[in-house]
């Protein structure tokens, strides 16, 4: 399929309930609507195509950059590419998808982490911290999590507001897997007080990190 092509057929599956959610929840005006389902399905008649997925994301477009994400091939992005593309992806979804499906598998992420965790862009930032709180659940061995809880408790609080959920979210894992800092990360959350009030819907668990952290841990003794 020819970037035209792609297009045109995403243009064809605009739903208006999925373009108002996204521009109700702060995407700019440049996007169809396309539902979720509908993408991945297109996703897969197309397969993987990595020229097609750079030129879709060059668009602008909120469908079209999804689209991309998921037909194209990590590996074959330079560093240059892959910052761009996250200092790129500001809307929440098009942010969590980039960390997912290409941050998460590029190869060699370690050395981006660290660099991306001192940066003071706020997309670049987020994702070198939701490398870090993957870290914690499954590599904490490489970790210092002493300092990691300091750098939480004198940054965390002034942090952009895109930063600021990912590092809520290292937090929080360090609380739940790590018994030795959970006292800590505890009082780090009480502390800072973010997303106290963060409305939740019926069955979720509240990202306000004492709460978080004391249900998980309810559950795995439960």
């Amino acid at each position: 399929m020819t970037l035209e092509q792609t297009m045109q057929q995403l243009e064809s599956l605009t739903d208006e309930r999925t373009r108002k959610r996204h521009l109700k929840n702060g995407a700019d005006e440049n996007l169809f609507g396309v539902k979720l389902g509908d993408l991945r399905k297109v996703a897969k008649k197309i397969k993987t195509n990595h020229q097609l997925a750079l030129s879709l994301w060059q668009t602008g477009n909120l469908d079209a950059r999804l689209l991309a994400i998921l037909i194209l091939k990590p590996e074959d992005l330079s560093t240059d590419e892959l910052e761009q593309m996250v200092q790129e992806a500001t809307f929440f979804q098009l942010a969590d998808w980039v960390n997912s499906y290409v941050v998460k598998p590029y190869p060699d992420n370690e050395s981006l982490r660290k660099k991306w965790m001192q940066s003071s862009d706020p997309m670049l930032a987020r994702a070198g911290w939701n490398l870090t709180a993957q870290r914690v659940v499954r590599q904490a061995e490489i970790l210092d999590l002493s300092a990691l809880l300091d750098r939480l408790e004198n940054e965390m609080g002034e942090a952009p507001a895109a930063a600021q959920w990912t590092m809520n979210f290292t937090l929080g894992y360090i609380g739940i897997h790590h018994e030795q800092h959970r006292e800590r990360a505890l009082a780090i959350g009480e502390k800072l007080g973010l997303y106290r009030d963060y409305p939740v819907s019926k069955g979720c668990t509240s990202p306000f990190v004492p709460i978080w952290i004391n249900e998980m841990v309810s559950r795995q003794e439960g």
